[in-house]
């Protein structure tokens, strides 16, 4: 070591090792990072409405070969998996209008689907936990569009 000036210089091959030990108290998951670091997960509302035609697919497909419920499934399939296809048409409105017109059809076939959903645990045609979580995300799904189509509306004014 030299000493220049008050000032404790070090060559590199005289630096101290240091041996990595992870921290002990703070795992990474707890420790704050800055916004630029922050990678938050992008909502992706195409995706979330393909997952949902997929489930409503299988709840059709696990219905039993009954007159009735040959009946209700071919209403649950058209409204359920319709919201994932006139999605594609909300992204190409022409106009605002014709952008909030879209998303209205989205809304009325989502609510069809849950009722069709609610039809289906009353009859009884499958177990609760069959159609508990396409239940759960038809709901999330209208407060979604409704949510949208008022603030596009406001947005127009």
């Amino acid at each position: 070591m030299k000493k220049t000036s008050n000032i404790i210089s070090l060559r590199v091959s005289e630096a101290p090792k240091r041996s990595y030990k992870p921290a002990e108290s703070t795992p990474n998951a707890q420790r704050s990072t800055s916004n630029a670091q922050r990678q938050q997960p992008r909502f992706n509302l195409e995706e979330r409405l393909l997952e949902f035609s997929t489930q409503i697919i299988q709840i059709v497909d696990a219905l039993p070969n009954t007159r009735a419920s040959n009946h209700i499934a071919g209403q649950l399939l058209r409204c359920g998996t319709s919201p994932y296809g006139n999605h594609g048409e909300v992204e190409a409105a022409e106009s605002r209008r014709d952008f909030v017109h879209k998303l209205r059809v989205c809304l009325k076939e989502l609510k069809e689907t849950r009722r069709w959903l609610q039809l289906i645990q009353r009859a009884r045609f499958l177990p609760e936990p069959k159609t508990t979580p396409a239940f759960m995300e038809t709901e999330e799904l209208i407060k979604i569009f409704f949510t949208s189509i008022r603030t596009a509306e406001r947005n127009a004014a």
